[in-house]
């Protein structure tokens, strides 16, 4: 028999997830309005998506482009072999890193680092390579986006269809 997953998401999860997604200001009622189940269903399901931490917060997401960070690059970085916690609090420490991540393959640590210019990508560059703890970076520039920070399609691909949709109204033909 398989336990069920307490983070898996089901067809209700993903519509509520979806109403978030288009309607990001929307309280309770009117997510109980777009997806067809009571209030106390929603707050329900937002509370338990929040435990299992699926659901991770409701700010803004910020596009660091508009924002003037223009320059986008990932790096490769190789560490000093068991220095991952040292390495980490040195990432945490400069701006420019928005994401990192411990890697397999040639490199030990994947950097996605953004910069308003060239130079000032230069210079965050150079901040990574102070570490006492990196052996050596490899830098990659990023030309365009092609596809941009997603999660409902994955989500979408793994639900189970007719979970928890019982109470949900099935779409009109139009």
């Amino acid at each position: 028999m398989r336990v069920a997953d307490p983070r898996a998401v089901d067809a209700l999860d993903l519509a509520l997830l979806n109403a978030l997604r288009e309607n990001r200001r929307a309280g309770v009622l009117e997510l109980s309005r777009l997806t067809g189940v009571a209030r106390a269903t929603v707050t329900a399901r937002l509370q338990r998506l929040e435990d299992a931490g699926v659901v991770t917060g409701y700010g803004p997401d910020i596009d660091v482009t508009a924002a003037g960070f223009g320059v986008h690059a990932f790096v490769t970085l190789e560490i000093a072999q068991g220095a991952i916690e040292e390495v980490q609090r040195d990432l945490e420490s400069i701006p420019g890193v928005l994401e990192a991540h411990a890697t397999t393959g040639s490199g030990d640590v994947l950097c996605r680092v953004a910069a308003r210019s060239h130079e000032s990508l230069q210079q965050t560059l150079v901040e990574l390579d102070r570490s006492n703890f990196v052996v050596r970076s490899t830098s990659v520039i990023a030309l365009s986006r092609l596809v941009a920070w997603r999660t409902l399609p994955l989500l979408e691909s793994d639900a189970a269809p007719d979970a928890g949709r019982s109470a949900m109204p099935t779409p009109s033909a139009g």
